[in-house]
Formats: structure tokens, C-alpha cells, sequence
């Protein structure tokens, strides 16, 4: 059932460098379908034609591909210049009967709509600003790690390239998917800086802004980590494949 006041924006204008081939990354294959294509699913049972796709690198084909099977808006992303500056480019272009906004990658082909679901859910029912899907996992290198005070209340994520030898060791990473209360996100994305060894806009630098803002951001853990799989190479696409067939 589609969810009212719910807008999805789906990341997809990256390259995909470590894939080594001239294919926009999110078109490549995951048992003979696009990756993008199970992300959109998801994304248009909860939103209906409330879902906006960044498009960037090669976007003209990933708009074609796409536009085969979903009635989706599209937004370009000229510059590559990280996550925040993507949703910056989104927010103009959202419907105004839009009251939150589910964020997700395009190369995260193994989530499920119950576990967006259950995110959406959780945001909702805990009256949260803005709530991070976190996942657990044996091997966090390469994820921005969920940073937790004694509480157990979410303070910060942190960047692997920014991370200091013990956050680094934290194994709660975050999925790059969330939950936004959309007038909060308008508020947030101008308040995002570049001030990071990538010189990218961080989105997950939202949840920092919002604690000192006296806001009340939240972290919801999925079931399954392996929903949460974003993929970067050939090696990610095989196991995603095998994965993908092991899922109900």
C-alpha cells in the first residue's frame, strides 16, 4: 500500500569506477535485471510517482532504462559533489503534498519494501526528525560507522576517510538509506559544508546538525544486513546474485 505524504529520492548518478566498464554502475546486471530496477520497485510500491531518481554520470541511459517499467521523475545532478549536494538538487523538484522523504542508493539492489517499511514506520511512530537505517556487520571497511552515545542515541556518522582508529572499529555502519522529515531537510541542506578530506556534502552530516539543533534523530537496525549490500565491483554484483536467490 502506498504511503501518503511519502516522496523517495533514489541516488543514481555516480560512475561506478571500480566497476571497470563504461556502464553507468546502477545498470548493471543483478539476474538479468539493472540493479536500479529493484530499488525502484521498492521505492514506487511505497510512493507511487513520488519517486525521483538523481541521474548524473550517462544519465540519458539510465533514464531510458529505467522509464521502460516505472513512471519516475528524474533530477541531474551536474557535479558529482557527494550525497547532500544530490538531495539539494532534489528538494526544488518534490511534490508540495510531500511531508517526508525517504533517501536510498540506486545500488542497493537486495532491499526489501518490508524493511523501508518498517524504517518508515519506526521514523514515524518515535516522532524522529530524521531516522538512519544502521545495519551489523562483521566487516564495516569501507561504511560510514554509527557513532552511538551511553544512551544509545545516535550523536554522528562518521566517514571511513574521517574516522579515528576507534571509530573505525565500530561495526554499526550506516546503509545510506533515510527517513526525513522534508521541512527539516529543507532547513539542513543549506547547513551542510564540504569540510571533509572527500570535499563532498555529506548527507549523513545531518544527523550532527540535528542533535545540536535540538532536534531528535534515530537509528532503526535492519534484520538482515545482507539487504543492505551496495555495490562497487564485479565481486559485489556474483554475490549479490547468489544472495539474492537465498531471499524469500
Amino acid at each position: 500500500m502506498k504511503k501518503t505524504g511519502l516522496g523517495v529520492v533514489i541516488l543514481a548518478a555516480g560512475k561506478g569506477t571500480r566497476m571497470k566498464s563504461d556502464l553507468p554502475k546502477v545498470l548493471h546486471k543483478v539476474n538479468n535485471r539493472p540493479m536500479i530496477e529493484y530499488v525502484a520497485e521498492s521505492a514506487v510500491a511505497l510512493a507511487g510517482e513520488s519517486v525521483y531518481i538523481v541521474v548524473g554520470h550517462q544519465a540519458e541511459k539510465v533514464k531510458k532504462e529505467v522509464s521502460r517499467r516505472f513512471n519516475v521523475k528524474y533530477v541531474l545532478q551536474e557535479n558529482l559533489l557527494g550525497t547532500g549536494d544530490a538531495v539539494k538538487e532534489a528538494l526544488p523538484l518534490l511534490d508540495g503534498d510531500i511531508n517526508r522523504v525517504l533517501v536510498m542508493c540506486g545500488d542497493v539492489p537486495l532491499i526489501r519494501e518490508k524493511t523501508l517499511r518498517q524504517l518508515i514506520d519506526s521514523h514515524e511512530r518515535d516522532n524522529n526528525t530524521l531516522t538512519v537505517l544502521a545495519a551489523q556487520v562483521a566487516n564495516p571497511t569501507g561504511y560510514g560507522r554509527i557513532i552511538l552515545d551511553d544512551a544509545g542515541r545516535i550523536t554522528c556518522i562518521r566517514e571511513e576517510a574521517d574516522a579515528d582508529e576507534w571509530e573505525k572499529s565500530v561495526k554499526l555502519v550506516n546503509t545510506g538509506i533515510f527517513c526525513f522529515d522534508k521541512g527539516f531537510l529543507e532547513q539542513v541542506i543549506p547547513m551542510i559544508k564540504s569540510e571533509n578530506k572527500q570535499k563532498e556534502y555529506y548527507l549523513t552530516d545531518a544527523i550532527e546538525i540535528a542533535g545540536k539543533k535540538g532536534r531528535k534523530p534515530g537509528v532503526v537496525k535492519a534484520d538482515n544486513a545482507d539487504e543492505m549490500m551496495g555495490i562497487n565491483t564485479c565481486e559485489q554484483l556474483i554475490q549479490a546474485e547468489k544472495l539474492l536467490k537465498t531471499f524469500d
